[in-house]
């Protein structure tokens, strides 16, 4: 077995030689004319940098972005478009992350508690916002002339709109973002203020986010202001303040998701370990139009248990925070391990906001209990159908069809019954076992005072127990999926393999058994192992395996079993394992690069006449030392 390692350890020796040698690109400059970065560079955002109107920029897949500070923003009228893919992300990060990476492999690296290490994506469209303090000129009701300028940025000279947001198109395209990575940012590039993951200020519903991830951050993961835009398959984890933050009236839909409560650096809360996974703000006044109206399917919520806590053990502040008559539904989640409260009555953010029931305006109580058809005649637009159309069910605020665990502080559960959260009618479930398939936590690490934080070093997110079937599920309308399950990942899809920091720093477990070519899904897809020629005893049979993960060891096994006995522990009642199975015969075949390979196999004598149940099994492995650190196991029975 150790001569079939030596190759794939040449292989990767001359993989590491190729990425060492990518060339640095220092960016400094904004971008002006429409742009690609490619993969054979790696380039360094020296300081806040523009994408201007009229221009694109394009990151073809597997290009790495390791910034020595810098921070980018995409400006109204201009286009970014992320081409990652589940195999060659884009990276956005710090050149000290990179330097961890061994011989410049962005699937290897180390966690560190860090952020701050660099700035952050910033995309500015044309979609309306409500925003009252920024230049105080802004209607209250829908108007395509108000704007705001991006928190975070500061104008190099009066009147400098390249960091404006704002607009009258909701259709607005700002590009696409596909599997883009990014970690270890928020800092300030003389700036004024903390810089989010990835802030997204009136970002139109033509723009295409999917597979985004944020990795430590200062500040929050994803803010949204404003906008229409949608986001699927998100990952926050480790954020310094809120996990996902929206405000001034953001119209769009999210689904598929994953936050995990953390530290990043040991900080006050709130600058370096987090506050509320969701934060909601309906508008910059709590009665202009729009306001904050919105549906969020599939998401899984883990809370960072902290220490001490009043009233009990508790973690992220709040699941679910509610200011400025902010209305959105919330189905088919998890919230696990959080802290002080499942639904916070906030009110008002706290800059001016009057919260609800102002000027008319729906109360708190009333929000809860109003159809989704009902839309506010206070500084309302002439077209609100046109405005609100994401709700098409249900009530303004609702949390249904979900599954809370492990929620142990003494307040948690307090505001959401006052809103009838546990009603029978909404099919909520206090679970008693986990509805995750696997968590494991780092050892507390003292943050700020006496507060400390265990982070998540472990998780197979996907569901079990009372998340693996939902009563309701979302309408397969062409943006949403029909997804029968509870919380953000299907039974047999890990979504984060492959191309997050998440798997590239070790968290994500075991992907668990499951049958080739049936639902089980691979790392890419359903791995395909197909055979040629017939199992006979002298005769050489050819096997060759497809779509596996790259990189890595596959072990092709191939046991023989007495169809009289019991192979219970595989699901296969009446079928048992003899004691001498993994001897019985195999072979190894390497799969690097590319997730392909061919073997061969021939059947000994031994087995002449024998009354076999016949067993596949591939097992898929990045450890050259075993089978203990497998990263995808699957199994074939016929």
């Amino acid at each position: 077995m150790n001569r079939s390692i030596l190759p794939t350890l040449a292989a990767a020796a001359g993989l590491a030689a190729a990425l060492s040698a990518q060339g640095i690109v220092n960016v400094s400059s904004d971008i002006t004319t429409s742009t690609t970065w490619t993969a054979n560079n790696v380039y360094n955002i020296t300081q806040q940098v523009y994408v201007a109107p009229g221009a694109s920029l394009t990151i073809q897949a597997g290009t790495v972005v390791a910034s020595t500070g810098g921070s980018l923003c995409v400006s109204r009228g201009a286009q970014i478009f992320v081409q990652g893919t589940e195999r060659n992300p884009v990276i956005m990060t710090s050149a000290a992350d990179r330097a961890t990476w061994t011989g410049g492999n962005p699937k290897t690296g180390t966690w560190r508690a860090a952020c701050n290490e660099w700035g952050n994506l910033t995309l500015c469209g044309r979609a309306y916002i409500s925003e009252n303090l920024n230049p105080n000129t802004n209607a209250p009701s829908p108007n395509a002339a108000n704007f705001a300028t991006m928190e975070g940025l500061v104008a190099a000279f009066p009147g400098d709109s390249r960091l404006y947001y704002g607009g009258g198109d909701d259709n607005d395209d700002s590009g696409d973002i596909r599997y883009l990575s990014i970690r270890y940012g928020g800092a300030v590039i003389g700036l004024n203020n903390e810089l989010n993951g990835l802030s997204l200020g009136g970002v139109g519903r033509n723009t295409d986010i999917d597979f985004v991830e944020i990795m430590n951050n200062v500040d929050d993961g994803i803010e949204i202001w404003g906008g229409t835009v949608n986001l699927k398959h998100f990952s926050i984890w480790n954020i310094g303040d809120d996990a996902f933050d929206v405000d001034q009236g953001w119209r769009g839909r999210a689904q598929f998701g994953l936050i995990v409560g953390g530290y990043s650096v040991p900080a006050a809360q709130g600058s370096g370990w987090g506050d509320n996974a969701f934060e909601m703000d309906g508008a910059e006044q709590s009665d202009y139009q729009p306001v904050t109206t919105s549906t969020v399917y599939n998401v899984t919520v883990i809370g960072a248990p902290t220490t001490p806590v009043t009233g009990g053990v508790g973690g992220t502040d709040h699941a679910m925070a509610f200011r400025d008559n902010a209305r959105v539904q919330f189905r088919n989640c998890i919230f696990m391990d959080t802290g002080e409260r499942l639904v916070s009555f906030d009110n008002v953010d706290g800059d001016g906001g009057a919260g609800y029931g102002f000027n008319g305006t729906l109360t708190w109580a009333q929000t809860w209990t109003t159809p989704y058809t009902a839309t506010s005649t206070v500084n309302a637009p002439a077209n609100p159908a046109a405005f609100y159309n994401v709700q098409t069910s249900g009530r303004l605020i609702e949390v249904t069809d979900s599954v809370m665990f492990n929620n142990l502080h003494s307040s948690f559960a307090t505001e959401a019954n006052n809103r009838g959260v546990f009603a029978a009618a909404n099919n909520n479930v206090l679970a008693t076992s986990s509805p995750i398939t696997l968590i494991q936590r780092a050892a507390p690490v003292v943050v700020s005072g006496s507060n400390t934080v265990a982070n998540v070093n472990r998780l197979d997110p996907r569901p079990q127990n009372d998340a693996l079937t939902s009563v309701a599920f979302a309408p397969n309308d062409g943006w949403f999926e029909a997804a029968k399950y509870r919380g953000g990942f299907a039974p047999n899809n890990n979504w984060l393999v492959g191309w997050s920091a998440a798997d590239a720093f070790g968290f994500l477990a075991n992907d668990g058994w499951c049958d080739l070519g049936k639902t089980g899904r691979g790392s890419y897809g359903a791995p395909v192992l197909s055979g040629s020629g017939n199992l006979q005893v002298g005769v050489p049979t050819t096997w060759s395996l497809s779509n596996a993960k790259e990189n890595t060891f596959a072990f092709l096994f191939f046991g023989f079993t007495r169809l009289d006995q019991s192979l219970a522990p595989f699901g296969y009642p009446g079928v048992t394992i003899v004691p001498n199975f993994n001897t019985l015969g195999y072979v190894t075949q390497l799969t690097s690069p590319t997730g392909t390979a061919t073997a061969s196999l021939t059947l000994p004598p031994g087995f002449s006449g024998l009354p076999f149940y016949e067993q596949y099994v591939l097992l898929d492995t990045g450890s050259p030392n075993g089978l203990s650190a497998s990263n995808a196991i699957y199994r074939i029975a016929q």
